[in-house]
C-alpha cells in the first residue's frame, strides 16, 4: 500500500495549479455596474491577471501558475485585495455565481478591449456569445481550477 501511495504522491508533488475567478462589479444597491472597466485595474486586453470576461462589469481574476495549493490561494487573495482597493468606492464585487439583478439583456455592456484588431475581435466574439446563449446567461460567474501534472 505504501508503494502505491508513494508512486501517486510523486505524480502530484510537482503539479501546477491556477485559478480563474469571474465576478460581477455591482453598485452599492447591488445592481450591475454600468461603468467601463476601471482604468486602475489596467488594460482588460493586456493585463494577464485582471481582465474582463463577457461583460464590462464581469471581472476575471487570473492567478499565475503556482507550485502548490497554498500559493495559488495566496495569489488569489492578493488579486482580490488589489481589485478591492482599485475599484470605485461606489462599487463592490458580487460574491455569488448567479448574477445580481440585471438590466434588460440588451443593456448588459459587452466587454470592450479597445480599437486594435485583437480588441475588436474579442468584443465581436462576445457579441456572438450573447446572440447564441443570451447575455443574461453569460453573466453567470464561477471559478475555473486549472491543474496540470509535471512533465515527469
Amino acid at each position: 500500500m505504501l508503494k502505491i501511495y508513494t508512486q501517486n504522491y510523486r505524480l502530484f508533488k510537482d503539479s501546477r495549479h491556477g485559478i480563474e475567478r469571474e465576478c460581477l462589479r455591482v453598485d452599492k444597491k447591488g445592481l450591475l455596474a454600468m461603468s467601463a472597466h476601471p482604468a486602475s485595474l489596467g488594460s482588460a486586453l493586456t493585463n494577464k491577471f485582471v481582465t474582463t470576461d463577457f461583460s464590462e462589469a464581469q471581472l476575471e481574476l487570473i492567478t499565475p501558475v503556482c507550485a502548490n495549493e497554498n500559493a495559488v490561494l495566496d495569489s488569489l487573495m492578493d488579486l482580490h485585495l488589489f481589485v478591492n482597493e482599485s475599484l470605485d468606492k461606489n462599487e463592490l464585487l458580487w460574491p455569488f455565481s448567479m448574477p445580481c439583478e440585471l438590466p434588460k439583456a440588451d443593456k448588459i455592456p459587452l466587454a470592450q478591449y479597445g480599437n486594435s484588431r485583437e480588441g475588436q475581435r474579442k468584443t465581436v466574439y462576445r457579441h456572438g456569445l450573447g446572440l447564441r446563449y443570451g447575455r443574461k446567461m453569460q453573466t453567470v460567474s464561477g471559478i475555473h481550477y486549472n491543474f496540470s501534472f509535471s512533465e515527469k
